[in-house]
């Protein structure tokens, strides 16, 4: 593979290669108590708030917005289940931690609420992702599972009345950006369209480069309908597609109105999607091995891994969220910048099989 990129895919590869590397010495080299990861969870959390609100302030009087919930909702996510997870082992320690629950149901509302009304994607990314996140909690420390009628009823009931009150308010305030329904509207009216072009064109490796956007002048692998961020790639100058001002048109039948998997498969063909669903799973897998491990050594009353443990906790909950949603809901959940948090929260994982002796 030439050192300067000349597709998507290698830009992809090069670039995990470097989030990895970076990734796993980091958190390898620096010391991770549990004191120092809940003070970043608390700080983390605080600052994700703040930014989903401005950006949401600044959609509401028309001064442009950023859509912040793509890129880094399921890092907020990590931040604060990796929070909860933290006051866990503090309440298992006998630490009161009445006051820092309370801090963080808030900062949870506050974000439900900012990034909800941002995006219809996000809110069901946040709602699955702390659902996952108390499970995985609730198995760590052998309490009773989450999976009662009770629990999952009070969790679809809170998303139902989440999308209600997006459609109300978006009545209310006539701003159909807002509205779950017409959302849900483009998407039915689009996507049949967009399944048979990537069903009648999609090969073992790659597409039928005539169905693309360049037609003709298309490479038939990786023309650019999975990437990273196109500001990225301009800044390093690369010979590779780019989509402008196509919104809804062209690039959005596959990034907007399908899954993941149609998106994948379609841009890399599906050698390329099995790829993918290989490296999920097996990122899943260690992650769940390693909790276990942690786990035992906690058991054991071994206090070296536990800021390890509640790190690993948050980044494999961000991890699952964001695969499901952006694998089987919204491709755009995991293309683009949210591309790069899916490599960083799946390194974040995988960091953990690694141990560097410290003399």
């Amino acid at each position: 593979m030439a050192v300067i990129a000349e597709n998507h895919f290698q830009f992809i590869l090069e670039v995990g290669i470097l989030i990895f590397a970076s990734v796993f010495f980091t958190l390898n080299l620096a010391p991770i108590s549990l004191s120092i990861v809940t003070l970043l969870a608390l700080i983390l959390s605080v600052g994700f708030t703040l930014i989903f609100g401005i950006d949401l302030l600044m959609l509401i009087l028309s001064l442009g917005h950023n859509e912040f919930t793509h890129p880094f909702g399921s890092i907020a996510l990590l931040t604060v289940i990796t929070g909860f997870a933290s006051l866990k082992i503090m309440e298992k320690s006998g630490v009161n931690t009445k006051k820092l629950k309370t801090f963080f149901i808030g900062i949870v509302i506050l974000i439900t609420i900012f990034g909800g009304f941002m995006h219809r994607s996000f809110l069901l990314l946040w709602m699955l992702g702390l659902f996952i996140g108390f499970l995985i909690i609730s198995k760590s420390f052998r309490e009773k599972a989450l999976l009662s009628i009770k629990q999952i009823t009070m969790f679809l009931g809170v998303g139902i009345c989440a999308f209600i009150a997006l459609e109300v308010v978006s009545e209310i305030l006539r701003m159909e950006i807002f509205s779950p329904l017409v959302r849900i509207g483009r998407i039915e009216e689009n996507s049949l369209t967009s399944i048979k072009m990537v069903l009648n064109n999609t090969y073992l490796i790659g597409h039928n480069p005539d169905s693309t956007y360049w037609q003709s002048a298309g490479l038939g692998f990786a023309d650019g309908y999975i990437s990273l961020p196109m500001n990225l790639i301009l800044m390093f100058g690369l010979p590779l597609p780019l989509f402008f001002g196509l919104l809804v048109t062209k690039k959005d039948q596959i990034d907007y109105f399908l899954p993941g998997t149609m998106g994948y498969s379609y841009d890399f063909g599906y050698l390329g999607l099995v790829v993918l669903i290989a490296f999920t799973i097996i990122t899943l897998l260690v992650g769940l091995k390693l909790l276990t491990i942690y786990r035992r050594k906690r058991e054991r009353n071994n206090k070296m891994y536990l800021g390890r443990e509640v790190l690993l906790i948050g980044s494999l909950t961000a991890f699952i969220t964001q695969a499901i949603i952006g694998l089987f809901v919204s491709n755009r959940s995991i293309n683009g910048i949210a591309l790069i948090t899916f490599l960083f929260l799946a390194s974040m994982v995988l960091a953990h099989a690694v141990s560097i002796k410290h003399e």
